[in-house]
C-alpha cells in the first residue's frame, strides 16, 4: 500500500508533536493531560492541523486549546530542528472530537441492547 507523502510528513508530525509534551518540552501550565490523535495536510505541505483529544471539562480543553495555540511558534522551531523538510508547515491545534462521539454511539448501542 502506497503511503502519500503528506501522510508520512503527518505522522512524523505528530509523533514530534507528542513527545514534545509528554516529555515537557512545552511548559505551559494551561496545558492539561493531552492526546495528539492526527496530523492533516494539504498535498503542497505547507499547513498542518494537529488535532488533540482531552478529558476533562469543556474549561480544561479550552484552557488546553489556549495554551498550544501560543506555543505553535516554539512547536514550529522544534519541528524545524528536529524534521529534515525544507519548508515547515505552519501549524494549527484543533480539539478531535471523534472519541468523544464514538463513546457516546458506544452508550446509545449498549443501551438499545438493554432495552430491547
Amino acid at each position: 500500500m502506497k503511503y502519500k507523502r503528506s501522510d508520512r510528513v503527518g505522522d512524523l508530525i505528530r509523533e514530534e508533536v507528542a513527545s514534545l509534551i509528554m516529555y515537557g518540552g512545552i511548559k505551559d501550565p494551561r496545558i492539561g493531560f493531552v492526546t495528539i490523535t492526527r496530523v492533516q495536510m494539504p498535498p503542497d505541505l505547507k499547513f498542518a492541523r494537529i488535532y488533540f483529544s482531552q478529558i476533562g471539562s469543556e474549561a480544561d480543553k479550552q484552557k488546553s486549546m489556549e495554551g498550544l495555540a501560543s506555543a505553535c511558534g516554539f512547536v514550529r522551531r522544534h519541528l524545524a530542528k528536529a524534521l529534515s523538510l525544507r519548508h515547515i508547515p505552519e501549524i494549527q491545534f484543533e480539539y478531535d472530537d471523534s472519541l468523544e462521539y464514538a463513546d457516546h454511539i458506544e452508550r446509545v448501542i449498549k443501551e438499545s441492547k438493554g432495552n430491547g
